[in-house]
C-alpha cells in the first residue's frame, strides 16, 4: 500500500448550519521522498508545500486556501499513474498536477486532457507540448529540454569563440537511459549536423551507481566536452568517476537536474569548478525569508532540515508553486475572485500567465527565474536559462543575464513533432476556447 498523506490547512470545516465553510483549492502532490531520486523529490515538493503554507498563512488566494494530498510514486511511472488516478477526483477534483517525472508525465499525458486537469512539467517532460494548440492541458513552463539543449551547445560554442568553432569537436551525451535522458537527442542531433561536431551518445542504466565502462568509453573517445544528462545518484557518481579517469570537470556541462547541492557535495573536491544549466538564479530572495519566518518559525515547514530552504531543488519547488498560484489568481480574475477554480479555468490561467519583472518584484522573487509569459501558441513561456558553477561551497551564476539557444530550430522541431502527434491522435490543432 502506498503512502498517502493528507494535509489540510486553513480554517476547519464547519459542521454547524449557518457557519461559513472555508473554500479550498485542491492540488494533488505526486511526490517521491524515498529511493535514489529522493533528494530531488523531497526538495522540490517540500519547496512547493512551503509556498502553499506561506500562501495560506497570508490568507490564501483572495481568501481561497490551498489543500493537498500527497502520494508516493518513488519516481516510478506505473506508480505515478496509479497515484494520479487515486487522487485526481478527491476533494472536489484536482485543479492541476505536476509529477516531476518525464516517465509519469508521458503516462498521464492523454489522461489529463480527458480529465481537463492541466499538467505542468517545469523544466522537463515532452518538449513539443509547448504547442498549446495540440497539447492544451500540458505546460512545460519556463524552459523545455529542447531549449535547454540548444542553450547548452550555444554556451559551449561561446567557450570556443563561436558556433563555427564547434566543427570537428567531439561532444559526449552521457545520459540517464530513460525518456528523460533521451528527450534532448533530436536537438543535439540537429545541431551536430548543422555545426559539424561529432555527437557520441552513451547511456547509463538506472539508477547510475556504476559508470566505469561508460567513462572508459569517454576516455578512449577523448571528447572535447561531456554533457551530463543525469538525475539522482548518477550525478555524483559521474563527477567522481570522471575524476578517477582524469577527465577535467571544467569540460563537463550538466543538465539542471545534475546541478543541485545534493549532486556535488557527495562528490567532494571532484565537483569544484563543475558547471550546469539552471532556470533559477542562485541566491537569497525575500520570499525565502518569508518562508523561514512565517512557515518554519511557526513549525509548519515541510522539510526536516531547515538549511535546505533556498537550495536548488527547494527553490525550484517554490518557483513551481508561484507559477501554479499565479495561474489560479489569473483564473480568478476572469472567472470569479475568491472562488475555487476548476481545472479548465486554471488551464486558462496557465495559458495567460504574465509573470514579468514587476510581478516578480511584488512576489519577492525578482530575478529568481526568467519572466514567464504564456499563450496558446507558447505553453513554455520563456526558454531562457543561465549557467551556474560550483565553487566548492555554493552555486554561483557565471552568465549574468538570461540566455537562449537556437529558438528557431527548437520551434521548427516543436511544430514538426506536435503535428505528427496530432496526426497520430487525430487531433485538430486549435486554441482552446
Amino acid at each position: 500500500m502506498k503512502l498517502i498523506k493528507s494535509v489540510l490547512l486553513g480554517a476547519a470545516l464547519a459542521g454547524t448550519v449557518g457557519v461559513a465553510v472555508a473554500q479550498e483549492q485542491y492540488i494533488p502532490i505526486l511526490s517521491y521522498r524515498v529511493g535514489p531520486y529522493a533528494a530531488g523529490g523531497s526538495g522540490f515538493f517540500g519547496g512547493s508545500i512551503d509556498y502553499f503554507n506561506l500562501i495560506n498563512a497570508n490568507g490564501g488566494i483572495n481568501g481561497v486556501k490551498l489543500k493537498w494530498e500527497e502520494c508516493e510514486t518513488e519516481y516510478n511511472a506505473s506508480r505515478g499513474v496509479e497515484c494520479y488516478e487515486r487522487l485526481k477526483s478527491k476533494n472536489g477534483g484536482a485543479g492541476l498536477v505536476e509529477p516531476l517525472s518525464t516517465g509519469i508525465a508521458y503516462g498521464i499525458l492523454d489522461r489529463v486532457a480527458q480529465d481537463k486537469i492541466p499538467m505542468t512539467t517545469l523544466g522537463y517532460g515532452r518538449s513539443d507540448a509547448a504547442n498549446g494548440k495540440v497539447f492544451p492541458y500540458v505546460f512545460p513552463l519556463i524552459t523545455s529540454y529542447w531549449n535547454q539543449a540548444a542553450a547548452m551547445t550555444a554556451y559551449l560554442g561561446s567557450k570556443e569563440g563561436g558556433m563555427d568553432k564547434l566543427k570537428g569537436k567531439k561532444i559526449v551525451h552521457l545520459y540517464h537511459d530513460s525518456a528523460f535522458g533521451k528527450e534532448p537527442i533530436p536537438v543535439l542531433d540537429a545541431q551536430a549536423a548543422q555545426y559539424g561536431f561529432e555527437l557520441i551518445k552513451i547511456p547509463v542504466a538506472h539508477p547510475g551507481n556504476e559508470q566505469q565502462s561508460q567513462w572508459l568509453q569517454i576516455r578512449q573517445a577523448k571528447p572535447d566536452y561531456v554533457i551530463l544528462w543525469g538525475w539522482g545518484v548518477m550525478n555524483a557518481v559521474a563527477i567522481k568517476t570522471a575524476q578517477r579517469n582524469g577527465f577535467p570537470r571544467e569540460k563537463i556541462l550538466g543538465v539542471w537536474w545534475a546541478g543541485s547541492e545534493e549532486d556535488v557535495i557527495p562528490a567532494g573536491d571532484a565537483a569544484k569548478g563543475y558547471t550546469t544549466m539552471t532556470f533559477n538564479t542562485p541566491g537569497n530572495y525575500p520570499v525565502l525569508d518569508d518562508i523561514r519566518k512565517k512557515v518554519y518559525d511557526a513549525g509548519k515547514g515541510n522539510l526536516d532540515d531547515k538549511t535546505r530552504v533556498g537550495s536548488v531543488y527547494h527553490m525550484r519547488g517554490v518557483t513551481a508553486a508561484i507559477l501554479w498560484t499565479e495561474a489560479i489568481r489569473k483564473a480568478q480574475e476572469k472567472f470569479g475572485k475568491g472562488k475555487v477554480m476548476t481545472g479548465e479555468q486554471i488551464r486558462w490561467g496557465m495559458e495567460n500567465l504574465n509573470v514579468d519583472e514587476a510581478r516578480q518584484k511584488a512576489l519577492g522573487v525578482l530575478g529568481m527565474f526568467p519572466p514567464v509569459k504564456t499563450s496558446c501558441e507558447d505553453h513554455e513561456g520563456s526558454g531562457a536559462v543561465k549557467v551556474q558553477q560550483w565553487n566548492g561551497t555554493k552555486w554561483v551564476p557565471i552568465t549574468p543575464n538570461w540566455v537562449t539557444g537556437d529558438k528557431a530550430l527548437t520551434k521548427k522541431l516543436i511544430d514538426e513533432s506536435s503535428a505528427k502527434y496530432a496526426a497520430e491522435k487525430k487531433i485538430t490543432p486549435a486554441c482552446a476556447s
